[in-house]
């Protein structure tokens, strides 16, 4: 190459006699010290000789065929068999999924760290106005259904119970099963905690029973536990527990109760049928939150998890798919 630099001893033409003066040499270490600066020094030179004129260095940001997807932990199951499947066929692919909760991926999210945010619940209104001021403008899409089926120890023998039953037991107003046809005995509730989107959504429909207005909390000696599979452990070995998961959730060594909208309807076991035809109270939309409208990757991953290919795993993990 006519440009590089090449790093050569001169040597003089004509050799010229100098009085010879006496030398100072510096101490070895140094020497090599010195040594080395001018080998750096050299390929710096010939690498600026190489460079093209104008040139600068890019930095690159994340692969584009990444996805990061974060939040309900009752949508992680199904999300990893989704990502799974999709990554199966389609190796170019990368879905990075975990849980934690909608609430945690919600301001995922909003805080620039994951492209779709997995939610049980609506978005909050304040969670939209801090997404709108960050320059997010979330995108909802509907990617299954759920039953929140309200689960006993199979010993109970009480099989059902009204919305407003539900209520008073989770607001302490009801301490002993006794109070709704069961045993004398004390009342366990059981819980997820207060960043998952089901112990909002049952906050909201179920203890409040839709009432906008309505104040009622969850009674302070309730459980509260970090997953799912707390829930389902905790009642398969306590006899007194009740608690709510989503459909998908709940193992054969649980009893699900039937539920009544009030004490004159009929009681109802959640199912996909009775999701689907409306019968059952306690059932919800399960949503991906992306930042702005979805392109590339993440839109093609987003048409198919709703597509009928990917909804073949919702039925098969215990959900509701979306037709």
């Amino acid at each position: 190459m006519s440009s590089a630099h090449h790093c050569l001893p001169v040597r003089a033409r004509h050799p010229v006699s100098y009085p010879r003066s006496p030398q100072v040499r510096p101490p070895r270490g140094l020497r090599q010290h010195l040594g080395r600066y001018a080998i750096l020094i050299c390929l710096a030179l010939m690498l600026a000789a190489c460079r093209p004129t104008g040139s600068t260095t890019v930095e690159t940001g994340p692969a584009t065929n990444t996805v990061e997807n974060t939040g309900s932990d009752t949508l992680v199951n199904l999300a990893l068999a989704w990502a799974e499947t999709y990554m199966g066929r389609y190796p170019d692919a990368r879905i990075s999924v975990t849980g934690g909760g909608s609430g945690t991926g919600i301001a995922a999210l909003i805080n620039g760290t994951a492209d779709v945010a997995n939610a049980s619940r609506d978005m909050k209104e304040e969670e939209l106005k801090a997404a709108r001021e960050n320059g997010v403008t979330p995108q909802e899409f509907t990617v299954a259904r759920d039953a929140i089926a309200v689960v006993v120890h199979p010993s109970n023998p009480v099989d059902g119970l009204t919305l407003q039953q539900i209520s008073d037991i989770y607001t302490g107003r009801f301490t002993n099963w006794s109070q709704v046809g069961g045993q004398d005995r004390p009342i366990v509730r059981l819980s997820r905690e207060s960043n998952s989107g089901t112990y909002v959504y049952f906050l909201e429909n179920v203890i409040r029973l839709g009432d906008k207005g309505s104040d009622l909390l969850f009674s302070p000696d309730t459980l509260l536990m970090p997953s799912s599979e707390g829930i389902s452990t905790e009642i398969r070995q306590n006899p007194n527990a009740i608690g709510y998961d989503g459909l998908g959730y709940v193992t054969p060594d649980q009893k699900m109760l039937a539920v009544a909208v009030d004490a004159h309807s009929p009681y109802v076991i959640p199912s996909v049928e009775t999701v689907n035809n409306g019968l059952y109270a306690i059932s919800r939309p399960l949503y991906m939150y992306t930042a702005s409208e979805p392109t590339g990757l993440i839109k093609e991953y987003l048409d198919w998890v709703r597509s009928d290919d990917g909804q073949v795993l919702v039925l098969e993990l215990g959900f509701v798919p979306l037709r």
